[in-house]
């Protein structure tokens, strides 16, 4: 599975068409959030047209709660406190982000994603499934350190070891890949300014085989 990832596009898709041509052929679309910057909702349309793929997204903080409404009603899937099995991979997805000090609109108490998050995984179909999650916040202590520390979220940090695969963004200087205990994690940085992720997912067996590449245009 080929899966281009892209988080914070913050209303700006002038470079996703230059993305997609450097990613070549992909089976799926992920969106960490951020689609727009701070609205309109139905902005999020244009990014959903430039996609052929099938499209799995989460809103960010950055986004009008009322963005559930528009996703629930476009081509892409919303999988915010949602589940989405392909194969034998279960996505799974949580928007928004924990408390900021910029008093965003789309922001939640750590107690409230947790328990979304522990919800959304009792009702799916998880058994002998793979788990790829999708969210806007980054997990606590990975890919999540601004110059006053780390701001990520401990309730999405829980899926370290349980989780094969995190995709995030929300912190724009924390683009990257961190690989520890079983899970990878990736922010593909800032759309906005031209950043995406390619990753590749290959069924060994047991265990998947995830390569990424970070792009660039």
């Amino acid at each position: 599975m080929r899966i281009f990832a892209i988080a914070d596009p913050h209303g700006n898709y002038s470079k996703i068409g230059g993305l997609l041509k450097k990613a070549g052929e992909i089976d799926l679309v992920l969106v960490a959030g951020d689609i727009t910057n701070f609205g309109p909702d139905e902005k999020a349309l244009e990014l959903f047209e430039l996609f052929d793929a099938p499209i799995l997204a989460v809103p960010g903080n950055c986004d009008q709660p009322s963005i559930l409404k528009v996703l629930d009603n476009s081509k892409a899937v919303n999988l915010h406190q949602k589940s989405y099995t392909i194969d034998d991979t279960l996505f799974i997805g949580y928007g928004g982000s924990n408390p900021t000090p910029f008093c965003t609109p789309f922001e939640m108490q750590e107690c409230d994603i947790g328990l979304g998050l522990e919800e959304t995984l009792k009702v799916s179909e998880s058994n002998n499934r793979k788990i790829v999650l999708l969210t806007h916040a980054p997990p606590y202590g990975y890919l999540d350190e601004v110059p006053a520390g780390h701001v990520g979220c401990t309730s999405i940090s829980a899926f370290i070891g349980k989780a094969e695969l995190i995709v995030c963004g929300h912190i724009h200087e924390a683009r990257g890949v961190v690989r520890t205990k079983g899970t990878v994690v990736v922010n593909p940085g800032m759309a906005a300014l031209g950043y995406a992720a390619l990753i590749k997912i290959n069924n060994g067996g047991i265990e998947h085989k995830i390569e990424v590449e970070l792009l660039k245009f």
